[in-house]
């Protein structure tokens, strides 16, 4: 197996904590669906959220959609000013057969317009 990262991120509706809950599982079954992935093919996955987003972990989601034993990490995105707000990303760390050429980073809702090169 080949270790591949995976890039996502989601842009939440407010900064309520259910909505970051619902966006961040959202984005995580996202990224398991389109690459094909279990829990077991995790390594760990790195969270940040804007500094506007403080209602809850995003880590909390990803138990919540059975990441129960994979390694979890939030932190705070740097505050750039003109930044797109309440954007949670994740940085994921697989094992997997897919050439990086195949991997599927994931943009979802307002998030998309982060990465136009990118966003499936």
């Amino acid at each position: 197996m080949t270790v591949r990262a995976i890039r996502g991120a989601v842009q939440v509706d407010a900064d309520e904590r259910e909505l970051v809950i619902e966006a961040t599982a959202e984005l995580v079954s996202e990224v398991m669906r389109r690459n094909e992935l279990t829990a077991e093919d995790l390594i760990s996955v790195v969270f940040t959220g804007t500094p506007d987003l403080t209602s809850e972990f995003p880590a909390l989601a990803a138990r919540k959609v059975g990441l129960t034993d994979v390694p979890l990490m939030c932190a705070v995105e740097m505050d750039v000013p003109g930044a797109l707000p309440r954007v949670v990303r994740l940085l994921a760390h697989v094992e997997t057969e897919r050439p990086r050429a195949e991997v599927k980073h994931v943009y979802l809702r307002g998030a998309q317009a982060l990465r136009l090169d990118i966003a499936q």
